[in-house]
């Protein structure tokens, strides 16, 4: 078996270690030691975009990402955007945006070359806060999902307070998701105890296997505008939407 090469590693001023390796065609970004993404299995990544786009049914001019990773939900969200949308992609790591230019571009065909994408390094937490209202939809994949954050401050992006800036950045009739590698029951109810209608979507990564799964929720500030195919959860508490 071939073994793991490493192309790239980074740390910052908390200690932390991200590393950038190869095997055979498998790229993988590894935070402290954890799989925080890889080229392998990536299609929920692009469900995010897909869905976030469908779900809030007209056109989109100004979508944020939190959280590069490979590229892949950019790439989705650009196959679909029209040619004068805009795309904020908010990257804490510097690295990573580094290494997306210098040696994994290429598996999501180099979206970072695009001219719609403006990409800052900053934590995507003070970039909700300072821009209230700009976004159609926001998709929030910057950990493994609100279990199990790659840093403990990026728990803050799922309780109650982060979830009102997300809603607060979000134009009256906006859409915002968040990826997960988990079920999260938390994160459930807190969604229920906000003022918007959600839904959780589980996307299949190997057929027929039941542990084989990624999971996004979908939040709508102004309710959604068309539906999707298979959908395991909803609030429906709040029909009545803050605008």
């Amino acid at each position: 078996m071939t073994i793991w090469a490493e192309l790239a590693r980074a740390g910052n001023h908390a200690g932390d270690e991200i590393l950038l390796r190869k095997r055979d065609h498998i790229y993988e970004i590894r935070y402290n030691g954890l799989e925080l993404m890889s080229n392998v299995n990536f299609q929920s990544e692009t469900v995010l975009a897909e869905r976030s786009l469908r779900l809030h049914g007209r056109q989109v001019s100004h979508m944020l990402i939190g959280g590069l990773g490979m590229g892949f939900t950019l790439r989705a969200a650009l196959d679909l955007l029209g040619p004068d949308a805009r795309v904020t992609v908010c990257e804490l790591v510097p690295e990573i945006v580094d290494w997306n230019r210098a040696h994994i571009g290429h598996l999501a065909e180099h979206p970072l070359n695009d001219p719609r994408v403006d990409v800052r390094v900053a934590d995507v937490m003070d970039v909700l806060r300072a821009e209230p209202g700009r976004y159609d939809t926001i998709l929030m994949d910057t950990d493994n999902g609100p279990d199990f954050t790659v840093r403990a401050a990026n728990g803050a992006i799922y309780e109650d307070d982060g979830l009102r800036l997300v809603k607060r950045a979000l134009k009256p009739n906006g859409i915002a998701a968040f990826w997960s590698a988990t079920i999260s029951d938390p994160f459930e109810d807190k969604l229920d105890m906000l003022p918007w209608q959600w839904q959780r979507e589980d996307i299949s990564l190997i057929g027929g296997r039941a542990d084989a799964f990624h999971y996004i929720y979908f939040v709508a500030r102004g309710g959604f505008r068309s539906q999707f195919g298979r959908s395991l959860s909803a609030s429906e508490s709040f029909a009545a939407m803050v605008g």
